[in-house]
Protein backbone atom coordinates (compact mmCIF):
# COMPACT_ATOMS: atom_id res chain seq x y z
CA UNK A 1 0.00 0.00 0.00
CA UNK A 2 1.45 3.38 -1.03
CA UNK A 3 2.14 6.14 1.49
CA UNK A 4 -0.42 8.91 0.92
CA UNK A 5 1.07 11.51 3.24
CA UNK A 6 2.30 14.71 1.54
CA UNK A 7 6.02 15.22 1.13
CA UNK A 8 7.59 17.19 4.01
CA UNK A 9 8.09 20.35 1.88
CA UNK A 10 4.53 20.42 0.42
CA UNK A 11 2.36 23.39 1.22
CA UNK A 12 -0.86 22.78 3.02
CA UNK A 13 -4.12 24.18 1.69
CA UNK A 14 -5.33 27.28 3.47
CA UNK A 15 -7.74 26.45 6.26
CA UNK A 16 -11.36 27.13 5.45
CA UNK A 17 -12.73 30.23 7.02
CA UNK A 18 -15.69 29.88 9.29
CA UNK A 19 -19.04 30.40 7.59
CA UNK A 20 -20.16 33.98 7.77
CA UNK A 21 -22.90 34.61 10.25
CA UNK A 22 -25.74 36.82 9.14
CA UNK A 23 -25.20 40.35 10.32
CA UNK A 24 -27.80 42.40 12.06
CA UNK A 25 -30.68 41.77 14.38
CA UNK A 26 -34.18 40.93 13.26
CA UNK A 27 -36.59 43.85 13.40
CA UNK A 28 -39.37 42.99 15.83
CA UNK A 29 -42.81 42.97 14.28
CA UNK A 30 -44.40 46.40 14.56
CA UNK A 31 -41.20 48.36 15.12
CA UNK A 32 -40.18 49.14 11.53
CA UNK A 33 -42.68 51.99 11.19
CA UNK A 34 -41.36 53.55 14.40
CA UNK A 35 -37.77 53.33 13.17
CA UNK A 36 -38.69 54.84 9.79
CA UNK A 37 -40.66 57.68 11.40
CA UNK A 38 -37.69 58.42 13.66
CA UNK A 39 -35.30 58.39 10.69
CA UNK A 40 -37.50 60.95 8.92
CA UNK A 41 -37.88 63.24 11.96
CA UNK A 42 -34.94 65.51 10.98
CA UNK A 43 -36.42 66.14 7.53
CA UNK A 44 -37.19 64.68 4.11
CA UNK A 45 -35.14 61.73 2.87
CA UNK A 46 -35.25 59.12 0.11
CA UNK A 47 -35.60 55.42 0.91
CA UNK A 48 -31.91 54.56 0.73
CA UNK A 49 -31.08 57.42 3.13
CA UNK A 50 -33.77 56.20 5.54
CA UNK A 51 -32.28 52.69 5.54
CA UNK A 52 -28.76 54.11 5.99
CA UNK A 53 -29.91 56.31 8.87
CA UNK A 54 -31.41 53.33 10.69
CA UNK A 55 -28.34 51.19 9.98
CA UNK A 56 -25.95 53.88 11.22
CA UNK A 57 -28.02 54.81 14.29
CA UNK A 58 -28.14 51.12 15.30
CA UNK A 59 -24.39 50.63 14.82
CA UNK A 60 -25.27 48.37 11.88
CA UNK A 61 -27.46 46.08 14.01
CA UNK A 62 -30.49 46.73 11.79
CA UNK A 63 -30.21 46.01 8.07
CA UNK A 64 -33.52 47.01 6.50
CA UNK A 65 -34.49 45.03 3.39
CA UNK A 66 -35.73 47.14 0.48
CA UNK A 67 -39.04 45.30 0.20
CA UNK A 68 -39.89 45.79 3.86
CA UNK A 69 -38.81 49.44 3.80
CA UNK A 70 -40.85 50.43 0.76
CA UNK A 71 -43.90 48.51 2.01
CA UNK A 72 -43.64 50.44 5.27
CA UNK A 73 -43.22 53.78 3.48
CA UNK A 74 -46.27 53.13 1.26
CA UNK A 75 -48.37 52.01 4.23
CA UNK A 76 -47.49 55.14 6.21
CA UNK A 77 -48.15 57.34 3.20
CA UNK A 78 -51.64 55.82 2.87
CA UNK A 79 -52.24 56.49 6.57
CA UNK A 80 -51.38 60.14 6.07
CA UNK A 81 -48.20 60.00 8.17
CA UNK A 82 -45.90 60.79 5.23
CA UNK A 83 -45.87 62.77 2.04
CA UNK A 84 -43.78 61.78 -0.95
CA UNK A 85 -42.30 63.89 -3.70
CA UNK A 86 -39.93 63.09 -6.54
CA UNK A 87 -36.56 64.81 -6.49
CA UNK A 88 -32.90 64.32 -7.37
CA UNK A 89 -30.58 62.46 -5.00
CA UNK A 90 -27.00 63.32 -4.04
CA UNK A 91 -25.85 60.96 -6.80
CA UNK A 92 -27.90 62.93 -9.35
CA UNK A 93 -30.53 60.19 -9.68
CA UNK A 94 -34.27 60.52 -9.53
CA UNK A 95 -35.53 59.51 -6.07
CA UNK A 96 -38.74 59.72 -4.09
CA UNK A 97 -38.32 61.84 -0.95
CA UNK A 98 -40.50 61.14 2.08
CA UNK A 99 -41.40 63.65 4.77
CA UNK A 100 -43.40 63.47 8.00
CA UNK A 101 -46.79 65.13 8.14
CA UNK A 102 -48.24 66.56 11.36
CA UNK A 103 -50.10 63.24 11.77
CA UNK A 104 -46.79 61.42 11.25
CA UNK A 105 -45.12 63.48 13.98
CA UNK A 106 -48.04 62.71 16.30
CA UNK A 107 -47.72 59.00 15.47
CA UNK A 108 -43.98 59.10 16.12
CA UNK A 109 -44.59 60.61 19.57
CA UNK A 110 -47.36 58.08 20.36
CA UNK A 111 -45.32 55.11 19.12
CA UNK A 112 -42.26 56.28 21.03
CA UNK A 113 -44.24 56.47 24.30
CA UNK A 114 -45.69 53.01 23.65
CA UNK A 115 -42.24 51.56 22.85
CA UNK A 116 -40.68 53.12 25.96
CA UNK A 117 -43.44 51.62 28.15
CA UNK A 118 -43.05 48.22 26.46
CA UNK A 119 -39.24 48.21 26.82
CA UNK A 120 -39.49 49.23 30.49
CA UNK A 121 -41.96 46.40 31.19
CA UNK A 122 -39.71 43.84 29.46
CA UNK A 123 -36.71 45.15 31.45
CA UNK A 124 -38.64 44.68 34.70
CA UNK A 125 -39.53 41.10 33.84
CA UNK A 126 -35.93 40.30 32.86
CA UNK A 127 -34.60 41.90 36.06
CA UNK A 128 -36.90 39.83 38.31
Amino acid sequence: MADRSPPPNATRPAPRSAPKRPTGLPILQGTLDLLVLKALAPGPAHGYAVAESIRNASDEAFQIEDGALYTSLKRMQKRGWLTAEWGVSESNRRAKYYDLTARGRDELARSRRQWDAYAAAVAKVLAS
